[in-house]
């Protein structure tokens, strides 16, 4: 839905058209996986698909919500009963917004909204900060909070990690808050500083396709926090506040000190590998070099599915098939355990690597995939 469709529809609910008509987009990432929350590096970019919702403000203590996406009628909350994982259903991402501005002490003292999204759920796209993010820009606009977007990412984070109770590093709020059309968003996770890397794949007859596997995954489920727990457990054993500090041409020694400890040593491997792939696709866009690249994605993959063991058999089938078909590279993106794989093709390889792997899913009696383009677009922002 457009802003003009989303402010008609909040009319029709609340019975007056909205202070405003705000968007935050999705994410895809190009590399930089599980290192979020190890203080690492990370590369997203945002996509076309974005979150919009119609916001005004209330004053006596109640948020509305309505999601055109969801089936329901409008939910009513009261602001002084919001709790942390009391709520299982979506309304938890808006609600979890508000819970972390007020505990903050930002004045927030209610709203109505209603939010359309056109970021596939369960595909490693980040819908779900793309909610947040979307409903923290309305209210910093509408109550004059003056956070800036990273400030605000924070506070997104805050609500996913604590309302909601999924342990999700800072990269998704980050990108879908501050990233800017034809770039992706070099971020270091520790200070949070940031610099837009030119990404215009059209301009040099290239192409970023994103293949949904249309295999749901969950963030707040078990295995994600297992991850993480083995990361901390690795940078305590090392002496270390975080993975990022261990040097990568230090990697070998490291894993050394970790003794029989296997799988904290294949997690420790994944997160320094994968920072020093981060800082080498850097290099190769700055020097224009973009069909390199393709190789860095491809060994990403290969890190997360044997080393971090995150991936499943349709996004390695993603993979295969990509490459073999002549994909420049390949790899899954996002939490893992399902989600979407990103492929680097020459613009002219497209149609092939598409048919090759629909063919490759219908084969291996798998639900067919969704396919789409990446085009690197912009951040959240104020449409009307």
């Amino acid at each position: 839905m457009g802003a003009q469709q989303v402010a008609e529809r909040f009319a029709e609910l609340y019975g007056a058209g909205p202070e405003g008509v705000w968007a935050a987009p999705g994410r895809v990432n190009l590399i930089g996986e599980h290192t979020d929350y190890n203080d690492g590096f990370v590369m997203p970019f945002a996509l076309p698909h974005q979150a919009v919702a119609a916001v005004s403000r209330r004053d006596d203590g109640v948020l509305r919500l309505h999601s055109e996406d969801v089936e329901g009628g409008v939910v009513e909350l009261r602001l002084d009963a919001l709790a942390p994982q009391t709520d299982p259903e979506w309304t938890a991402y808006p609600a979890g917004v508000v819970w972390a501005l007020r505990e903050a002490g930002h004045e927030v003292t209610g709203a109505d909204i209603h939010l359309s999204s056109t970021v596939p759920t369960g595909a490693g796209l980040s819908s779900s900060a793309a909610l947040e993010v979307v409903i923290a820009l309305a209210l910093n606009d509408l109550y004059d909070l003056g956070l800036q977007r990273w400030r605000l990412a924070r506070l997104c984070q805050r609500a996913e990690n604590v309302y909601v109770g999924a342990p999700t590093g800072i990269m998704d709020q980050t990108a879908s808050a501050c990233c800017e059309q034809g770039h992706a968003l070099f971020l270091d996770t520790r200070d949070l500083s940031q610099q837009q890397i030119p990404f215009d794949l059209v301009a040099e007859g290239l192409r970023l396709l994103v293949v949904d596997t249309q295999v749901k995954h969950a963030h707040s489920g078990g295995e994600y926090g297992k991850r993480r727990a083995g990361c901390e457990k690795g940078a305590a054993l090392l002496g270390v506040d975080a993975l990022r500090d261990i040097p990568y041409d230090g990697l070998d020694a490291a894993l050394a000190r970790l003794g029989d400890e296997e799988e904290v040593i294949r997690l420790v491997r994944h997160v320094v590998t994968e920072d020093e792939r981060v800082e080498r696709t850097v290099a190769l866009l700055r020097a224009g070099d973009t069909r390199a690249i393709g190789p860095v994605l491809t060994e990403g993959h290969a890190s997360l599915r044997d080393d971090f063991r995150i991936s499943c058999p349709e996004l390695d089938l993603v993979v295969d098939t990509a490459l073999a078909a002549g994909a420049l590279g390949a790899r899954m993106t996002g939490g893992g355990f399902g989600g979407s794989a990103i492929v680097l093709a020459e613009a002219a390889d497209v149609d092939t690597l598409t048919k090759a792997v629909e063919e490759a899913f219908a084969a291996g009696g798998f639900k067919a995939p969704r396919v789409f383009e990446a085009v690197p677009s912009a951040g959240a922002r104020r449409l009307v």
